[in-house]
């Protein structure tokens, strides 16, 4: 049937062409953002999950920062922890060639130590990065229950399979690697360097020598103070089971040290990987592929401009009705 009224052609391809034009406002949001789902209402569930990953990303990313800073401190530890073992074992050196010399000469070995003991003292100071410093340390200003307290370097950014999230920390315990301690209340809080030892090299309640007298049961000394001038070479005996006790501590703090650089290199590497994985996971999610899209753009040009001559060509049907009146 033949109308003026309805033009059932024309309005088949009007829907037709406002389809196509639907689609191609589609593709072009698509290459020009390069998502496939940019908001919610493109695809709810995928866009609720990339969007909390993406929130977890960040946090890596925080994560990693932090890692990086604490293997800067872990790293000045560790420099600081190895020139004051090497000059301890100088010390070590000295109360050796003191052993049997003569008053004059350990009076001069005396200075030399106690350059090295300065020298033990300006490492340890020095050893600050970022206003943290674990080898010279003050455990009035920082402690719980009357230690130091342990630092916790963030190291991982965990979420369970019910969404709850927590934080996983490497754990340096400064207590056990701290050289020096101004704020120390007993031998407990003492550094390794200015705690007093005996002479098997053991922590003991302070029982100050007297110098030149043969060595006492109970006497102890201090890495950081000892003095060599007018000792008798039994006390300078004790002295180097004093400073062997001290290294021995040393060796296991630059162990620890160490371990925990270990770690925190391990954990950046594993966190780098696992950022990298969850940007995968995402993209694979939300990212538009512009091989198709691109070749989708064409093919809904070519439909649109087909769509056009039909609409145009259902339009010009209602002319042919004028010829039935001529």
């Amino acid at each position: 049937m033949a109308s003026i009224m309805t033009n059932a052609s024309a309005l088949t391809a009007l829907q037709s062409l406002n389809s196509t034009n639907k689609n191609l406002e589609t593709t072009q949001s698509r290459i020009s953002t390069g998502y496939r789902v940019a908001d919610a209402s493109d695809n709810a569930a995928y866009w609720s999950i990339a969007t909390t990953m993406r929130s977890d990303f960040q946090a890596m990313s925080t994560v990693q920062d932090s890692l990086g800073l604490g293997a800067s401190k872990v790293d000045t530890a560790y420099t600081g922890m190895n020139k004051a073992i090497e000059t301890v074992n100088e010390i070590k050196v000295k109360l050796v060639a003191a052993n049997g010399a003569s008053a004059s000469d350990k009076e001069k070995i005396d200075i030399e130590i106690k350059a090295l003991q300065s020298q033990l003292k300006s490492y340890a100071d020095s050893a600050t990065f970022s206003g943290a410093n674990w080898l010279s340390t003050d455990t009035s200003a920082n402690t719980t229950a009357g230690a130091f307290d342990d630092v916790k370097i963030v190291a991982s950014f965990n979420r369970n399979a019910s969404g709850t999230v927590s934080l996983g920390t490497i754990d340096v315990v400064v207590q056990d690697i701290k050289l020096y301690d101004a704020g120390q209340t007993s031998e407990a809080d003492a550094g390794i360097l200015d705690s007093d030892r005996d002479a098997t090299g053991a922590r003991a309640a302070a029982q100050d020598p007297t110098l030149g007298d043969a060595s006492a049961a109970g006497d102890t000394y201090r890495v950081s103070t000892l003095s060599v001038a007018g000792a008798s070479d039994s006390q300078l005996t004790d002295m180097l089971g004093a400073v062997e006790g001290a290294l021995k501590d040393m060796t296991t703090a630059a162990t620890n040290l160490g371990s925990a650089k270990s770690r925190i290199n391990l954990q950046k590497t594993f966190t780098t990987g696992l950022m990298d994985s969850i940007e995968r996971g995402v993209g694979q999610l939300v990212d538009a592929d512009m091989n198709k899209e691109s070749t989708r753009l064409q093919a809904l040009q070519v439909q649109q401009q087909l769509g056009i001559q039909a609409l145009s060509i259902a339009n010009g049907n209602s002319q042919s009705i004028l010829s039935l009146f001529r």
